[in-house]
């Protein structure tokens, strides 16, 4: 995973149990006391939120850890802020955090570009910041990755991108070999590190998912353009548009209620090759602020490799289509979603 990502060291481990767990690690193993956490692409995805501190106490949040975090806010049009972003590196900026993809916000994702640029800026203020990316849904969409243009660390998951919808479980830590070894640390226990952690005899699915990822995306990525192309015509706000560079595995639709929402997540649900029965229904999801409706019909649990689809119960309410195994299965699941949203709207 190291010489994949041009990186010094890297850790994939099946212990790591999502994206967020992945990133925890890493901003837990690197920041101590008194250190300042900055992120310059404005709010955090919202599982991140109770990592941070912004929501929640009582479970050893960084802030709990007397750990200070200040964010510098995007531009109208949802772009980074390059002038504020100099200005708001100081010296005791320790880490700040780059998130990649557009989470559950209304703004594009970075591109490799974006994120140099970043980390140029950054490194110009304060050259021992430690720039750190959440590369979560970025990873194989263009032709390197953050650690190869300056970023020290950078963290995701394995049933996303890079596990090719053959990894059962876990997550990567990839960067600077020593602060690997500090997230390593913070994973395990001090003085285990990266010498522990326990396979199961899974290595062959985790070297098989890797192999298989480059196709995988490329197949998400011609699916999430065929989304992008049918709502942009039905005259639907779509992010990013149709001739738009792809930057990650993300489609986002602007649908404006939530019943279209549901209706859009339960017509994917139906055409998914695993829980094709089932009805997604609106609820609380650990982690998150609002309730989430969420189709993911997929072999591995909580995967999106699969053609899947989410979206928090918020205004604008925008539905978030994620990966595709084959672009053929996503424009059947497409074609049922069209249909049971016009329905919808003729019936109202």
């Amino acid at each position: 995973m190291a010489d994949v990502f041009k990186a010094e060291a890297a850790i994939v481990r099946l212990q790591l149990v999502s994206g967020t767990h992945a990133i925890a690690c890493a901003l837990y193993g690197v920041l101590r006391p008194g250190d300042e956490l900055l992120s310059i692409v404005g709010s955090p995805y919202d599982t991140l939120e109770e990592v941070i501190g912004l929501r929640g106490q009582g479970q050893g949040s960084l802030a709990e850890w007397g750990i200070s975090y200040r964010q510098v806010e995007l531009t109208a049009d949802g772009r980074p802020d390059w002038e504020a972003i100099g200005d708001a590196v100081r010296p005791e900026t320790k880490l700040v955090t780059i998130q990649r993809s557009c989470g559950y916000s209304w703004r594009p994702s970075l591109s490799i570009a974006d994120i140099e640029r970043l980390v140029s800026l950054v490194k110009a203020q304060n050259p021992s910041t430690v720039c750190f990316v959440d590369n979560c849904y970025g990873e194989f969409v263009e032709a390197c990755e953050p650690t190869a243009v300056g970023a020290d660390l950078m963290a995701g998951s394995l049933i996303k991108n890079p596990g090719g919808t053959i990894a059962p479980a876990g997550g990567y830590i990839a960067g600077r070999a020593d602060l690997v070894e500090q997230a390593a640390c913070r994973l395990t226990a001090p003085g285990i590190g990266s010498s522990g952690g326990a396979t199961f005899d899974l290595n062959r699915l985790l070297f098989q998912g890797l192999f298989l990822a480059p196709q995988m995306v490329g197949e998400a990525i011609k699916g999430t353009h065929l989304v992008a192309t049918v709502f942009d015509r039905l005259g639907y706000e779509v992010k990013p548009q149709p001739d738009d560079d792809r930057r990650d595995v993300i489609q986002a639709i602007k649908l404006g209620s939530p019943q279209r929402l549901e209706a859009l997540c339960t017509a994917i649900q139906r055409h998914s090759p695993i829980g094709s029965y089932l009805d997604p229904v609106p609820g609380e999801m650990p982690g998150y602020e609002s309730q989430l409706v969420m189709a993911g019909g997929t072999f591995i649990d909580g995967s999106t490799s699969e053609f899947s689809a989410d979206g928090p119960l918020r205004e604008p309410f925008v539905a978030f289509c994620q990966g595709g195994a084959h672009w053929t299965q996503v424009s059947i699941a497409l074609e049922a979603a069209v249909e049971a949203i016009l329905a919808l709207d003729e019936a109202s």
